[in-house]
C-alpha cells in the first residue's frame, strides 16, 4: 500500500514520521498543559477558580466536534491542505490565548484552539498510516503513540514549571515557533496520496455538497456531552437543571445523527465503519484506554497534591518517569507487533496495567515519591502494550483508500471520549467515596469507642504540654482527629478509584480475542 505520500523505501517515512507526529503531540500537550495554570489565570484576570474552568471546557468542546468530521473534510479540501491550515490557526489561535486581556477573551481563542487543533490527530495519524509500508505500519503507530500517550505524561509537569518560572501566558504562546517550523517542514515533504486526490476531484465534479444536518446534529451531540462531562460534578450532576437538560439534547442529538448518517450516502462520519468486527471491539478497547490514562493522569497528581502536599511541579515528576517509560518502548513495542499476535499483546498490556492499578491500592498517607514514580512506571509498561496493537489491529481492518481518514478520525474520537468520561466519572466517584468512608467512620466516633477516646487522650495531653489549658487541648484534640478521619476517607476513595479503574481493564482481557487475527503484513485475516 505506497501512495504519492511515501516512496518506496523507507527515508520518505522516517522523515514524515516525527513531523507529523510533533503536530499531534503539540495539540495533545495544550489538552493537559493548561490545567496546572487555571489557579494563576483565575488570579491574573480577576475570575473565579470556577469560572477559569471554562478556559479547559471551551477547548474540549470544539476538539470534540472537529476530531470525528476531519476524514470527510480531508476528502474535500485535501488532508495536506487541512493539516497546514490546522498546524496555522492552531499557532494564531494560541497568540491570541497568550495575550488574551479578559477571561472572557480567552474562553473564545481557546475555543478556536480547539477547532484548529481537532484535526491535527486524527489527520497526523492518516498520514503516517498512508506513509508507512505495511511492515513499518507497526513503528508508525509507535511514533504517534509517542506522541499522543508522552504528551498528557509530561503536559503537568511542563506546564507547571512554566507557569512557576515564567507566566501562564507562555503556556500558550511556546506554541507559536513550533508551529512555524512544523508549517514550513511538513509543507516541503507531505503529499496527499493518488486515491485522496481522485476523491476530491470526484466530489468536484459531482458538485459540492454539505451534510449540514449531520454536522449540526455531531455538533450538538457531542458539545452538549462535553459540557455534561466537564461540568457535571460542579453542578451536582443531574440535580442541576442545566445539566439535565445538556445531557438529554446531548443523548437526542446523537441517537438522530445515528440514525440520519446510516441513511446519508456520502455521511459526514463514517459510522458504518463500527459495522466491522475488528474496528468495533478496537473503538472499545481505545475508549478504555483513554479512560484508564487520563484518570490516573488526573487522579495521580491530585493524590499527592491532596494528601501529600507536593506542589503542582513535585506532582507532575512524580508522573513524568511513566512517561519516559512509554518514550523508550514505544519503538520496541513498534517492532514487536509485526512479529507477535497483536491479540496477545493487547492482552498482556491490559494484565499488566489492571494489576498495576490493583497494586496502587497499597498506597498510604506516608508513601515516598520513589514509590509512587514507580507505580507510575508499572501502569506505563500496561500502556506501551496497548495503544499500537490496538491502533495496528483497528487500521488494519479498514481497506486502504478514502475509509482510513473516518477511521482514523473515530479511533483518536474513542481515546478523547474515553478520556473525558474517565476524568469525570473518577472526580465524581472521588467525592462519592470519600463522603461514603467518611460517613462510615464517624459511626465510630463515639464516647464508647477505646480507640477514638484513646486518641483524644493522647492528642489532648500533647496539647496541654504545649500550654494549652483543659478546654483548649480537648478541643484541639477533636480537630486534629477530625482531620484525620478526613484525611484517612478521602485516602480510601483514591484506592476504591484504583481498585475499579484496575477492575476494568482486567474486565476487558476477552475481548482481545474476540478479534480476528492480524498478519504481520497488517491486515486482518478473513476468518478467525
Amino acid at each position: 500500500m505506497n501512495t504519492a505520500m511515501t516512496s518506496k523505501g523507507g527515508a520518505s517515512f522516517w522523515l514524515i514520521a516525527p513531523i507529523v507526529a510533533m503536530a499531534a503531540f503539540m495539540e495533545v500537550l495544550d489538552i493537559s498543559i493548561a490545567n496546572v495554570a487555571l489557579q494563576h489565570i483565575a488570579g491574573s484576570l480577576s475570575a473565579g477558580q470556577d469560572e477559569a474552568t471554562w478556559v479547559l471546557t471551551s477547548y474540549l468542546v470544539a476538539n470534540a466536534i472537529v476530531l470525528p468530521i476531519t476524514g470527510w473534510l480531508s476528502s474535500v479540501v485535501g488532508r495536506k491542505r487541512l493539516f497546514l491550515t490546522c498546524i496555522g490557526l492552531f499557532g494564531v489561535a494560541s497568540l491570541l490565548c497568550g495575550a488574551a486581556p479578559t477571561l472572557g477573551a480567552l474562553v473564545f481563542f481557546r475555543a478556536l484552539q480547539g477547532l484548529a487543533g481537532g484535526g491535527l490527530q486524527p489527520i497526523a495519524q492518516a498520514i503516517l498510516s498512508d506513509a508507512a509500508p505495511p511492515a513499518k505500519r507497526g513503528m508508525a503507530f509507535a511514533m504517534y503513540g509517542i506522541a499522543v500517550v508522552f504528551a498528557p505524561a509530561i503536559g503537568p509537569t511542563l506546564g507547571g514549571w512554566i507557569t512557576d518560572h515564567y507566566s501562564w501566558r507562555w503556556v500558550f504562546l511556546i506554541n507559536i515557533p513550533v508551529s512555524i517550523i512544523l508549517i514550513m517542514a511538513a509543507g516541503s515533504i507531505v503529499r496527499d496520496p493518488e486515491y485522496l486526490n481522485a476523491q476530491r476531484e470526484k466530489r468536484r465534479q459531482q458538485g459540492f455538497r454539505v451534510d449540514g444536518i449531520g454536522f449540526a446534529l455531531l455538533a450538538l451531540g457531542l458539545g452538549a456531552m462535553q459540557v455534561v462531562l466537564d461540568r457535571g460534578q460542579q453542578n451536582d450532576w443531574m440535580a442541576s437543571p442545566f445539566i439535565l437538560v445538556t445531557t438529554l439534547v446531548s443523548a437526542i442529538s446523537l441517537v438522530c445523527f445515528v440514525i440520519w448518517e446510516l441513511g446519508e450516502k456520502d455521511p459526514i462520519v463514517d459510522i458504518r465503519l463500527l459495522g466491522i468486527r475488528n474496528f468495533a471491539i478496537s473503538f472499545v478497547l481505545m475508549f478504555a484506554l483513554g479512560f484508564v490514562l487520563l484518570a490516573t493522569t488526573l487522579l495521580i497528581p491530585q493524590f499527592t497534591q491532596t494528601l501529600l502536599g507536593y506542589t503542582a511541579t513535585a506532582a507532575g515528576l512524580v508522573i513524568s518517569p511513566g512517561g519516559f517509560v512509554l518514550l523508550l518502548c514505544m519503538p520496541f513495542i513498534g517492532r514487536l507487533v509485526s512479529i507477535m499476535d497483536p491479540r496477545v499483546m493487547v492482552a498482556i498490556g491490559f494484565t499488566i496495567g489492571g494489576i498495576a492499578m490493583l497494586h496502587m491500592t497499597t498506597l498510604y498517607t506516608g508513601v515516598d515519591q520513589h514509590t509512587i514514580a514507580l507505580y507510575r512506571i508499572y501502569q506505563s509498561l500496561g500502556l506501551a502494550f496497548l495503544f499500537v496493537p490496538i491502533n495496528t489491529i483497528s487500521m488494519s481492518s479498514v481497506p486502504p483508500g478514502p475509509r482510513i481518514g473516518n477511521a482514523s478520525a473515530l479511533v483518536n474520537l474513542a481515546r478523547n471520549l474515553g478520556g473525558s468520561f474517565g476524568t469525570s466519572l473518577v472526580t465524581a466517584l472521588l467525592a462519592r467515596r470519600a463522603q461514603y468512608h467518611q460517613s462510615v467512620l464517624v459511626a465510630h466516633l463515639t464516647p464508647h469507642d477505646p480507640v477514638y477516646q484513646g486518641a483524644l487522650d493522647q492528642a489532648s495531653q500533647l496539647y496541654a504540654q504545649q500550654g494549652m489549658d483543659p478546654t483548649q487541648s480537648a478541643q484541639a484534640a477533636i480537630q486534629t482527629v477530625g482531620n484525620a478521619l478526613q484525611q484517612q476517607s478521602t485516602m480510601l476513595a483514591y484506592l476504591d478509584n484504583f481498585k475499579i479503574l484496575g477492575l476494568i481493564f482486567l474486565s476487558l482481557i476477552p475481548l482481545a480475542f474476540l478479534l480476528r487475527r492480524v498478519r504481520a503484513s497488517g491486515h486482518a485475516a478473513a476468518a478467525h
